[in-house]
């Protein structure tokens, strides 16, 4: 029996071309390449796919590729999309990993679920191009969807995968799309809006941030999902929470260097510090927490301050300026 593996992101095109090949007798094992900007909650994000896989009948892997994919954004050879995405170097990255797995899971071809014409940076007929020859996968990377409009590959040409049952399908409609999953009985999938963090504007202008000052590693970028950032030195970030949720990661995401600011007798944001903790920045920290804080119009209130080695002190600070507040803000 034929075996494929099937690159799977947990939306319904990558699905649909699992199902396609799987339609055939053919053996499709999913994998899914995972990195921290995937969503803001990893973890979860985790689940879902698996959960999205299992309602499709597709066995699933799951592999993180977060550290390497840190090291391409920083000067990707494709250049970025409308933000900080570099979608044809992310894909290429997705599928060397795919071809290194090829020979260990004895498959003979790499199916993913790219339309043609539906995404305007990755999925035009160059880039797929592109994709394919950087991957260095020239002739066994099958794009079932839009498979007939595209060159035939290997496994066609061979007998493995039958091309006339093969698809069509181009652009940025959905119609025939929602045809095959109800053909399938797929219904539970990741819908086309939202996704990779770096296609938002906000995080975008964190991560460049980020980029510029040499701060581009996996702890500094996981803390890039939670809560309002500020920028009050080159070497000093100050992130303070928005809710409980935030609270709480701002607090799990702390290393040792962190100094962590909350109000002292009321509710309030929690306030990390990371970079130069001096007396002075941890003053402007705990005048940024009472600044977003119910005593936001005091004139000023009672914090506290620890590090992760548990030194706590006390402070008293005024609300910031909103002029400053402007200032520092990424």
């Amino acid at each position: 029996m034929s075996k494929a593996l099937a690159l799977v992101s947990g939306g319904l095109d990558s699905l649909l071309a699992a199902r396609v090949i799987m339609e055939q007798g053919i053996e499709v094992m999913g994998v899914c390449f995972v990195m921290s900007f995937a969503s803001r909650d990893i973890e979860g994000f985790k689940q879902n796919v698996h959960k999205n896989a299992c309602s499709a009948k597709i066995p699933l892997k799951i592999f993180d590729i977060s550290e390497e994919f840190l090291r391409i954004l920083e000067n990707p050879r494709h250049g970025y999309g409308a933000n900080l995405n570099p979608c044809i170097d992310c894909k290429i990255l997705m599928l060397t990993h795919a071809k290194a797995m090829m020979a260990a899971l004895k498959a003979d071809f790499i199916v993913t679920g790219e339309v043609l014409g539906e995404r305007p940076m990755s999925q035009r007929r160059d880039a797929l191009n592109t994709i394919t020859k950087g991957a260095d996968l020239a002739g066994y990377l099958l794009r079932p969807l839009s498979a007939k409009v595209l060159d035939p590959t290997i496994p066609e040409q061979e007998g493995m995968v039958d091309r006339s049952r093969l698809h069509d399908i181009t652009g940025r409609g959905r119609s025939r799309q929602f045809e095959l999953a109800e053909k399938y009985g797929i219904t539970k999938y990741f819908t086309p809006a939202g996704g990779c963090l770096l296609t938002d504007p906000g995080f975008t202008r964190r991560m460049k941030d980020l980029m510029r000052h040499g701060g581009l590693d996996p702890d500094a970028v996981k803390l890039l999902k939670h809560g309002r950032h500020f920028r009050i030195d080159a070497g000093t970030r100050v992130v303070v929470g928005r809710d409980e949720a935030d609270n709480e990661n701002i607090l799990s995401t702390g290393k040792e260097m962190d100094v962590i600011v909350r109000l002292k007798e009321i509710a309030g944001p929690y306030v990390l510090l990371r970079g130069n903790t001096s007396i002075s920045n941890i003053k402007k920290a705990a005048s940024l927490c009472v600044s977003h804080s119910k005593s936001k119009n005091m004139a000023s209130e009672k914090c506290e301050y620890w590090t992760a080695e548990g030194n706590e002190r006390d402070l008293e600070a005024a609300p910031m300026i909103r002029t400053e507040i402007e200032k520092y803000r990424i």
